[in-house]
């Protein structure tokens, strides 16, 4: 057998399996809920980030009397 057909073999062979153990699916495989992608502490930064620029930037434009 050539490399390619072992291969493929061995992936036909593992989908097989996971199809006949349908509804046995092991714990590391399945979701454990929701979690985000980043966390609180990085949110909590970006909304730092974001409200304080506007406020600079509505403070600035208010000293400088509406002009840019």
């Amino acid at each position: 057998m050539t490399t390619s057909k072992r291969l493929a073999d061995k992936k036909i062979g593992k989908f097989d399996k996971n199809i006949t153990r349908r509804g046995s699916v092991r714990e590391s495989s399945t979701k454990k809920g929701e979690k985000l992608p980043v966390g609180p502490l990085m949110i909590g930064f970006f909304v730092f980030v974001v409200i304080g620029s506007s406020l600079f930037q509505i403070i600035r434009t208010a000293t400088s009397g509406g002009k840019a």
